[in-house]
């Protein structure tokens, strides 16, 4: 690519061209970003109308005790106590006398009364928190602070009485005290230490983590995100016993939303662009020109991508200076680029693919929702970070809230990604070209003669296996992250017992594995690139297996992530990463040549399937996959 001609191209496309947006339609872009920040900032306030608001209709007297109670909470709507109505099912609960409730007879009035029961409940606990003497009010104070350790969470618990001690935050054993702190005995099974003091003093003393122990470790420290509270971020939970629920992941998800939302309408106006170049013949000037292919989708992306890291700049600098997020730095901005990238990417193909704006929307919708979950889900769990890692927008939340990162985890994250938006840009540009983009064929015609237009001889089936490797890794450590919830959940598979989420991470690899060594075979033999013989199917089975197995060696960057030290990461990666301790024998068996024959087998298979014909390539993989990943489960179980 030429500069010179590539920033021309840029010019012209936000002078001229800007994917057919006009001013109406950058106002309402506007419009919709400045009604999504102001929906998040009502959910993150906590403020503003809830669903649950009115839905319960309570008869109750301003004499009464609980007047207070069900005024105060928004789900209950009050009225005159009246048992006609209540008859009549016009109200859910009734209050007769002094503080008599009449006995519910619907499923709803049921849940009112549940309703009302938590809501005293917790009127309760906010009439005794204002009280002055909170050691009283409190007895038990406990203090949770969640730490990292050996990527998974550890907690460690403090509660304090009146003598201002706390908890060792071992994790394992805690004590548990009398009145006086002087016959406590030793109780296990508990995290930290709880005591019990009804003398007087602060019972919650430690909630701030004054004592140097909690700070450091608590993840999300520094982000403020508008003074969310920490029950909600899962800092520092310091209240009482009852109260208490396992942390949800609020800061990452806003985080991501923040920097996930702009990047769908980048792609949006970025595919119009794209497509509108291949509608009546528009983008053929553009062919005739002295700019290479190169040069011509370098500059109409160079806008939209700029634009793009524009917006996760503002957003990192609006976080930081604001004191939301004030450390905030580059490193944020970094960690963005290959989901800019990538989004970017996976558009270019899909504009080069649909024959229509019709088709392209169902395209983009579907690159949305993909990219989205792959970006969003990991993060959730940030409680575990190899899984956390898979996803870049983790870099963010953690550069954000002052957390370190190291440059194994910058590459984990950043360079699966990275590596696939480059390659699928690589086979969009093969369809930029007068022969394919003004040809009106169905999307997966276009997406074989995207791959067949990178084969040039047999060898390309070796360097075919080795290109497509990062979809590959992708798509597992997607599969990884959305089936690790299932890790915990047993599956009897044939007299042992396996993890749910280990055999169906076994069985989607088994899948992409077997796609990426023959999908580019089936394209070459569909565009008669190879000989539909008996021989040369089994030698472009054994060339794609091989440059996926030399390949494959990429899965090492899981080390990068600490991601072996989950049994679900460990079990998708087992082909590639031998463990430690193993002989030097059987390393090479069961690591190096076992692995080479099974890719060369397989992809024997399907490639023999696909010189047959549609169906018989659909009937070769099927068998590829079922012999891989019986394999996997083989070497899982053996060396479990």
């Amino acid at each position: 690519m030429r500069p010179a001609k590539l920033l021309r191209v840029a010019k012209w496309e936000v002078t001229k061209n800007a994917g057919g947006v006009d001013r109406k339609t950058i106002v309402v872009m506007v419009l919709a970003i400045l009604a999504m920040g102001s929906v998040a900032a009502v959910a993150a306030s906590g403020s503003g109308p809830g669903l649950n608001a009115d839905i319960y209709r309570v008869g109750v007297e301003e004499s009464n005790p609980y007047y207070d109670v069900a005024s105060e909470d928004p789900s209950f709507r009050v009225q005159e106590p009246d048992q006609e109505a209540f008859e009549r099912r016009d109200q859910d609960l009734t209050f007769y006398g002094s503080n008599r409730l009449t006995r519910p007879q619907t499923e709803k009035q049921a849940a009112a009364l549940e309703a009302l029961r938590s809501s005293t409940e917790a009127y309760n606990d906010r009439t005794m928190t204002r009280a002055d003497n909170q050691t009283a009010a409190f007895p038990v104070s406990v203090t949770l602070v969640y730490q990292e350790q050996n990527g998974t969470s550890a907690l460690d618990t403090r509660t304090n009485g009146d003598d201002g001690t706390s908890g060792d935050g071992s994790g394992n054993e805690g004590s548990s005290s009398g009145d006086n702190g002087t016959d406590g005995g030793t109780t296990a099974g508990s995290e930290g230490t709880a005591t019990d003091d009804g003398s007087g003093g602060d019972g919650g003393a430690g909630g701030d983590g004054s004592d140097g122990s909690g700070d450091a470790a608590a993840g999300g420290g520094g982000a403020n995100l508008g003074g969310i509270g920490a029950q909600l971020t899962g800092d520092v939970d310091s209240r009482t016993p009852g109260d208490i629920s396992p942390p949800f992941p609020f800061e990452s998800l806003v985080l991501a939303f923040l920097y996930i939302v702009p990047m769908n309408f980048v792609i949006q106006a970025y595919g119009s662009s794209m497509l509108s170049e291949r509608l009546n013949r528009r983008g053929e000037l553009l062919l005739v020109t002295p700019a290479s292919r190169g040069d011509i989708i370098g500059g109409k992306t160079l806008p939209y991508f700029l634009g793009a890291m524009g917006v996760a700049t503002a957003i990192t600098a609006l976080l930081r200076f604001s004191g939301i997020a004030p450390s905030g730095s580059l490193v944020a901005v970094a960690a963005v680029l290959p989901i800019a990238m990538l989004f970017l990417a996976a558009t270019f193909c899909g504009a080069m693919f649909a024959r229509s704006f019709k088709e392209l929307t169902f395209v983009t919708v579907t690159i949305t929702v993909t990219l989205t979950s792959y970006a969003f889900v990991p993060a959730i769990f940030t409680d575990v970070t190899p899984i956390a890692l898979i996803s870049p927008l983790t870099l963010v939340v953690m550069d954000l809230t002052g957390r370190s990162i190291t440059l194994g985890e910058f590459a984990f994250s950043t360079l699966p990604p990275l590596f696939t938006a480059l390659v699928l840009f690589g086979l969009g540009a093969g369809l930029y070209r007068e022969e394919d983009m003004f040809t009106q064929r169905s999307i997966p015609l276009k997406v074989l003669d995207a791959l067949a237009g990178q084969i040039k001889s047999r060898k390309s089936a070796l360097k075919m296996s080795a290109i497509l490797i990062p979809f590959v890794i992708v798509a597992e450590l997607g599969a990884i992250a959305f089936l690790f919830v299932l890790d915990s959940v047993s599956l009897n598979v044939f007299g042992t017992n396996q993890s749910l989420g280990i055999v169906l991470v076994l069985g989607v690899v088994a899948l992409v594995e077997e796609l990426g060594k023959s999908l580019h075979l089936y394209a070459g033999y569909a565009h008669a690139r190879y000989e539909r013989t008996l021989r040369s199917a089994l030698g472009l089975g054994a060339l794609s297996g091989l440059g996926f197995f030399i390949a494959e060696k990429g899965l090492l960057i899981v080390r990068l992530s600490d991601l072996e030290s989950l049994p679900i990461g460990d079990a998708a990666v087992q082909g590639a990463t031998p463990p430690a301790g193993v002989p030097l024998w059987a390393v090479a068996l069961l690591f190096l040549f076992a692995p080479l024959a099974l890719h060369a087998v397989t992809a024997a298979i399907s490639s023999l399937g696909a010189s047959r014909g549609r169906w018989a390539y659909v009937a070769g993989v099927g068998v590829a996959v079922v012999v891989h990943f019986a394999y996997n489960l083989t070497v899982v179980s053996s060396l479990a």
